[in-house]
């Protein structure tokens, strides 16, 4: 059997070939793809060349954030059965090295992502996956919405680290989807006010959508004195930086109060970014990065069930796969309002809608 698949064989560059699919080995699932998620990670391959200081491996297939259908059980598999509905974990973790066996699966020493160099991920029609890294979509998800559960996953594992207390004041930079999906968590955890900091217009309304109380360009004003400004110079209690860009991590130091707290979720273009040390030191704040997500899929799962209209409103644009390059395009450029663009697959699936 063949099946297509987008290989990204360049910068900036895809194409569309067919492959021939194996049967699913043991403990393996044979799943149909039937839509995919782009991840801003996508999307410094594709213009980058690479993710902070893992280069790319042409040619190569990207696209971590699937959903479709199982066809085919391998030897040994039992709980599946050909027409089950799943989202798919893309992360492939050994289970037996200190990290894992301390419950940090998501630094395993031995840690395999699928989209990354050597470990094709889910742009094309089929694929064989471990048994163990499918999830379960309840009745009421369509596989587009399904497509949120892993970012959402990544932003609850930040939300560990974020340790809302109640009413604590709040500022995000950059409002792509996890930055909205962030936004959407602070409010839905009893955040007080939430300032959305986001150069694109129509991101900003998107995070005003999501509940940001204010949202602040920061192409026009100075964000974190404005953020300042509004807390009487006190600063918020905690600053997540999803976008990790134009100086966005000084600004979160800046922004955040005394003994406060700065996450980072969002993943640098530079192998090296210059921090402002004198404020981070000063005021003593506790500065945490995020690694993915880190077994947080089930609780996603039953968060985006529970709140699906907030979330599902962030996905404003699909495509087909054969228009994966324009697609591409789009998110880089943050073309025509996109917020979260999502990718149908296989032909042999459901029609897909274009919007």
């Amino acid at each position: 059997m063949n099946a297509r698949v987008a290989e990204l064989c360049g910068l900036r560059q895809f194409r569309l070939v067919d492959r021939a699919l194996a049967d699913p080995g043991p403990g393996e699932v044979q799943v149909r793809i039937d839509a995919v998620g782009i991840c801003g990670s996508d999307v410094h391959s594709y213009a980058e060349g690479g993710v902070g200081d893992t280069p790319c491996q042409y040619p190569m297939v990207l696209g971590h954030e699937p959903a479709g259908v199982v066809v085919r059980v391998g030897p040994g598999v039992t709980g599946w059965n050909a027409g089950d509905r799943a989202a798919f974990e893309p992360a492939i973790y050994c289970y037996h090295c200190e990290f894992c066996r301390t419950g940090h699966h998501n630094v395993c020493a031995n840690l395999r992502f699928m989209s990354m160099p050597g470990d094709p991920g889910f742009f094309r029609d089929y694929a064989n996956i471990p048994a163990r890294n499918l999830i379960a979509i309840p009745p009421g998800l369509s596989a587009r919405d399904a497509t949120i559960i892993e970012p959402l996953a990544v932003v609850l594992h930040s939300m560990h680290f974020v340790a809302l207390g109640p009413s604590e004041t709040a500022a995000v930079f950059g409002a792509g989807p996890i930055g909205l999906m962030t936004v959407i968590c602070l409010k839905l955890a009893g955040a007080g006010r939430v300032w959305a900091v986001e150069p694109v217009a129509a991101r900003r309304e998107l995070a005003r959508q999501a509940g940001a109380d204010a949202t602040l360009d920061p192409s026009a004003i100075d964000p974190s004195r404005e953020i300042l400004r509004d807390t009487g110079g006190r600063g918020v209690d905690v600053t997540i930086d999803c976008a990790a860009t134009g100086g966005s991590t000084n600004h979160c130091l800046r922004a955040t109060r005394n003994a406060g707290r700065v996450v980072v979720t969002g993943i640098p273009v530079e192998r090296e970014v210059p921090l402002e040390f004198s404020p981070m030191r000063r005021k003593e704040l506790a500065v945490y990065t995020v690694r993915r997500s880190n077994h947080e899929t089930e609780a996603a799962r039953e968060m985006l069930a529970g709140n699906l209209a907030r979330f599902a409103a962030m996905i404003t644009h699909t495509r087909p796969l054969e228009r994966i390059a324009e697609a591409f395009h789009q998110v880089e450029h943050r073309a025509d309002g996109v917020g979260k663009l999502v990718i149908f697959g296989c032909r042999d699936g459901p029609a897909a809608h274009e919007s």
